[in-house]
């Protein structure tokens, strides 16, 4: 199982660090547009652009900037519609686990998936071009075994979407 573990305040050379007005100026500034030149962003930051890119690089080198990506358009490409998919299992051992994630993962219309605490177990976003395309992900599903409960939502209209993530709780 791929597992992650993200820290909001970073390590730079051995010494922490904490966050201030002018770095979560830049962290907005690129989450907004990452194609941004340098100069832009630190005009927004209120600083000259040597010193913004040290901050960049550092909040790269800390890990809070994990990497910078296109966002695209899922109608464009023809997965427009949304599918949240509820998985409730009787499994619960490592190696059911680790297979079923490794499984899942494999998957490029599951462009999310959470393990959940409460009644369901597991969460997943998928992306596909229409029903069709999900049976066919729903089937998938169901043939790595053991699950007690597949139930599927499709989103009917997209109200809020970003991927910024709100940087006034960082330490």
């Amino acid at each position: 199982m791929v597992t992650q573990f993200h820290s909001l305040s970073g390590r730079v050379r051995g010494m922490a660090f904490q966050l201030d007005r002018i770095d979560r100026s830049i962290l907005a500034a690129l989450q907004e547009d990452a194609t941004l030149p340098i100069a832009e962003v630190a005009e927004r930051a209120g600083l000259s652009p040597s010193p913004c890119w040290r901050r960049i690089r550092r909040l790269e080198e800390a890990g809070i900037i994990r990497r910078r990506v296109a966002l695209l358009d899922a109608e464009k490409l023809r997965v427009g519609v949304t599918v949240f998919v509820s998985i409730r299992t009787s499994q619960h051992n490592a190696a059911w686990a680790e297979r079923f994630c490794r499984l899942v993962s494999a998957i490029p219309e599951v462009v999310e998936f959470h393990r959940m605490s409460g009644t369901v177990d597991y969460l997943l976003r998928v992306v596909v071009p229409d029903i069709a395309a999900y049976d066919a992900i729903y089937k998938q599903l169901i043939s790595i075994g053991d699950l007690l409960d597949v139930s599927s939502g499709f989103s009917m209209e997209r109200i809020k979407y970003t991927t910024a993530l709100p940087t006034q709780y960082a330490p």
